[in-house]
Parts: structure tokens; C-alpha cells; sequence
């Protein structure tokens, strides 16, 4: 999804060009998933995680891009912040003890991250969206530059034609506008990606659409933004604002759906639906065209690349999104986007293990949900969630054919986990590590401590002997990365105060 270009700047010609070569890249990827036994193998796991780099201040430092050409990994690579950084992982079998495989390679990983970041004076701090923010932070040169990241900005200030409109509710609104796209640069996540069959994705697609917003609830890590206390996970509402390519004044009476957002409905038939959705709703941003002749590629038995429709569709920012991968003969997979950034490994991979457990228990029977189940209510599930935490009203299905009804977030994850547990279990997870894993998830539930809760009140307990909200937040970020140096998973930390 991230493929490098290596220039920004684009003819008119460009874009009608591009948009035949998407055309032409439905048509391969269509005719390349109905080849009987495409992407057929086990289940496999793999993981994304985005930090923050700061200095002795618990202020941003841009040395991400530094950090990654002295790291010379693919594992460690800038994001669009000069502030931010990213470490991938490489795919594990679900089977056996994927999240104790998953938790190594990352604590490796984070490791040279962090030793690279003190030789320049700096830390990383995995959270959704840093405390320490000031206003002053975003502008055009918070933007790393590199050819993508620059072409990015452009191209969603060329389409929306306007300053940038942040607008979110809370305890302490916040209303402000931007002339660029930097605040896209505030958030950060842990993304998890899950393998799935063809002939399953629709069904799988569609759990992971309904398990997102639970999971949500007990996993929000950004309550503050700018000193301001907003949602519970505000990285939700920002980074669609911030990165909303949509004229604030369409030329319509209806507007198309948003770049970054939830979805637009259940999936009917497969992973295609929604690689032509992105192609049809959204204007190309990096319309750079390869020498591949993908149909002709397709048409020989070959597993063509579809370089312009991966690059497309990795700039439709969904919270949930569908993977063509060509290597090793080609397969699909779910990138699962909506879990924050943080605070510890063992936090994240706990989120992990209940989402991908839930999706795994929902997909068999999830099409005999969906016809009372509208796509409307999942959606507002999302948005309750990352606003309200645990504390959100959740509408979930009971039955096939019954009315859903309404649930308190934590009321239904403490449910789900027994279901998640068995799932994983059935698709060969150790018994132990499936077990390990929920259960840090299940204490935080039931201690309703979540990442935002905890900064909310440490920020309540030190903003009382601290002469202003930036210097309590300074400390907020210092006693949280002092806890997650003790190795104890977030319900065993200790509030200041």
C-alpha cells in the first residue's frame, strides 16, 4: 500500500490516463480471482505500527526520515509526519503463537527504533495522537519530504479547493481551519493484517465491519488534541478532517462519500466491489503509471502487479480495506486500521487477538445477521465508540431475523471474549497465547481502564499541581511512557496522584 514514487508533480494528461489503467486494473484483478485456487493458503497475520518521536521536552522532533535512512530496513520506514515513524512486521501463520511472534519481531524492532532515536537526543512514544501537540506543529514543512508525501498534500489540496475545516465535539470543542493537510500527521495506529480466502472475504470482510467498533471502545488512546479533551479516540473524527479531499461547497446537491471513512455498505459478492468503489468515488491523487500491460499479463497466467491501482487505492484511507498482494502467486487480505497506536505491545496485541478472534466467531454465520442488521447501524456503532469508549451505547444483532438492540460497549465485549477465544482456538491458535492475550484485553474491560481514561485522569490528578494544561500534559506523557518502561500491560498502571 505504500508504494514509493519518485516524483510530485503531474500533467493534466495524467490523471485521464490513470484512470484507463485503473479501468484496465479491475478487469486483470477480476479475471485473476476467478481462477480457481487463487489466494488460496493459512490464514497468516502481520502487523504496522506508527509512533512518535519526541524530544527530553515530550515535544515532536522531525527526525523520522533520519531515523529510517540510518535504519536502511524495509521494516523501518517515515510516514507523512517528519515526527512520526513506522515498523512493519513480516507475516506469521495464525496457527500456533502468532502474537507472541508478532510481539518479538516488534519489540526488536522498537528497540533499534529507540536506540537510533537516543543517540539524537530523542524518544518514541506509542500513542494515537500526542498530548504534547501545539498548533504551531502543522504546517507545510510537518510534512516529510518525500516525493509521495509531498504529491499527497498537493493532490488533496488541489481536489478540495479550500483550507482544511478540524471540527470536533467533546468536553472542550475544538474548531479551527488549516491550509494543508498536516494535521493528517497527528495520528497514529497499529494496523493488523489478516489473510482471507476469496470465496470467504465477503463474509470475513463484513465480521471485521461489525467487531470494529467493540474493540474500538476498549482500545481509544487519544483523548486530547491541542490541550483540548475531546473523544475518546479523536484520532477518528481528526484524521478524516484533516485529510477530506471534498470541496466544503459541492457543485451538486449530494456529496460522494469521504476519502477516509467507515464505508458505504455491507459486501456483497467480494473484495472487487470495493476496489471498484475506491476507483469509482475517488479522484486520483498519484496518478503514476507503470509499463505493465496488466491484462495482458492476466490473459498469459501470469499474477500481474497492478501498480497503479495499488498506489490508488492506498490513498482511499477506509478504516477497514481490502489488499491485492502479487507475491508468491497472489492472495488478498484485510487491513484492519482502526486500532490505535499503544500504549504497550502487549496492549495492542491484546486488541488484536479480540478483534481477529471476533471476526473469526462472526464471518461463519455473519450473512444471516446482515437483513436486520443495517450497514447505518455499524457505521454509528463506529463513531459511538470512538467517541464514549466503553461507556458507548452499542446496537448489536441478537439473532438472524430479530430486532438489534442496545448494549453498553463493555457489557458486549465481556460476551464476545468467549466466543473470540473459541475461534481462535478452532483456527489453531495455542491455547495459552489465545488465553494470555484476552485476558490482559478482558481485565482492562472489566477495570474500564483504557488508554484514554488513564491520560484523562492522570491529566486530572497532575493538571491540579501544574501551572498550566501544556506543562500537566508534558507530565502526562512523561509518567505514561515511565509506565510503559515498567513491562505492566495498561489496567496494572498506577494513576499520579
Amino acid at each position: 500500500m505504500g508504494i514509493e514514487i519518485q516524483q510530485d508533480h503531474f500533467r493534466t494528461a495524467d490523471y485521464p490516463l490513470f484512470k484507463r489503467r485503473l479501468q484496465q486494473h479491475l478487469t486483470a484483478l477480476e479475471m485473476v480471482m476467478s481462477r480457481p485456487g487463487f489466494g488460496l493458503g493459512e490464514p497468516t497475520i502481520g502487523t504496522e505500527l506508527e509512533m512518535f518521536l519526541v524530544d527530553r521536552e515530550a515535544r515532536p522532533v522531525p527526525i523520522g526520515p533520519e531515523i529510517a535512512r540510518a535504519a536502511g530496513s524495509p521494516m523501518i520506514t517515515p510516514e507523512m509526519g517528519a515526527f512520526d515513524i513506522e515498523l512493519s512486521t513480516k507475516a506469521v501463520a495464525l496457527a500456533g503463537r502468532p502474537f507472541s511472534a508478532l510481539r518479538e519481531q516488534m519489540r526488536a524492532t522498537v528497540e533499534e527504533i529507540q536506540r537510533r532515536a537516543a543517540a539524537r537526543g530523542a524518544r518514541v512514544v506509542p500513542v494515537s495522537i500526542l498530548p504534547t501537540f501545539r498548533r504551531q506543529d502543522f504546517h507545510p514543512a510537518t510534512i516529510t519530504n518525500l516525493p509521495r508525501y509531498r504529491a499527497l498534500a498537493a493532490g488533496l489540496c488541489r481536489l478540495r479547493k479550500a483550507p482544511f475545516h478540524i471540527r470536533i465535539d467533546g468536553q472542550e470543542p475544538l474548531d479551527l481551519m488549516s491550509d494543508d493537510p498536516a494535521m493528517e500527521a497527528a495520528n497514529t495506529a497499529f494496523q493488523v493484517h489478516l489473510r482471507a480466502d476469496p470465496d470467504s472475504f465477503a463474509r470475513v470482510f463484513n465480521a471485521a465491519m461489525m467487531m470494529t467498533a467493540p474493540v474500538l471502545a476498549a482500545s481509544g488512546n487519544s483523548p486530547t488534541f491541542l490541550g483540548h479533551r475531546l473523544w475518546h479516540e479523536t484520532r477518528v473524527a481528526l484524521f478524516k478532517q484533516a485529510g477530506d479531499d471534498r470541496p466544503p461547497e459541492p457543485e451538486t446537491d449530494w456529496r460522494r462519500p469521504a476519502r477516509i471513512g467507515f464505508g458505504t455498505g455491507w459486501v456483497r459478492d467480494g473484495a472487487a466491489e470495493l476496489f471498484r468503489e475506491s476507483v469509482a468515488l475517488h479522484e486520483p491523487i498519484l496518478p503514476v503509471c507503470s509499463d505493465e500491460d496488466a491484462i495482458a499479463c492476466a490473459t498469459a497466467g501470469g499474477v500481474p502487479q497492478l501498480h497503479e491501482l495499488r498506489l490508488h487505492h492506498g490513498t482511499v484511507w477506509k478504516w477497514n480495506r481490502p489488499v491485492y498482494d502479487p507475491a508468491g502467486g497472489g492472495h488478498l487480505r484485510i487491513e484492519l486500521r482502526a486500532l490505535p497506536s499503544g500504549p504497550t505491545l502487549d496492549d495492542m496485541l491484546a486488541n488484536a487477538s479480540v478483534l481477529l478472534g471476533g471476526i473469526l466467531a462472526l464471518a461463519p454465520t455473519v450473512t444471516e445477521l446482515l437483513p436486520s442488521f443495517p450497514f447505518a447501524l455499524a457505521a454509528r456503532n463506529f463513531y459511538h465508540a470512538a467517541q464514549h469508549g466503553l461507556d458507548a451505547e452499542l446496537v448489536w444483532p441478537s439473532e438472524p431475523g430479530a430486532a438489534p438492540k442496545g448494549v453498553r460497549a463493555r457489557d458486549l465485549l465481556l460476551s464476545l471474549l468467549p466466543r473470540a477465544e473459541e475461534a481462535l482456538l478452532t483456527a489453531g491458535v495455542d491455547a495459552r497465547e489465545a488465553r494470555h492475550f484476552l485476558q490482559i484485553f478482558e481485565a482492562r474491560v472489566e477495570k474500564g481502564i483504557t488508554g484514554a481514561v488513564w491520560q484523562l485522569r492522570a491529566l486530572d490528578a497532575i493538571e491540579a499541581r501544574k501551572p498550566s494544561r501544556e506543562e500537566a500534559l508534558r507530565a502526562v506523557v512523561e509518567q505514561y511512557l515511565a509506565e510503559i518502561g515498567s513491562g505492566k500491560p495498561l489496567h496494572a498502571w498506577a494513576i499520579p496522584g
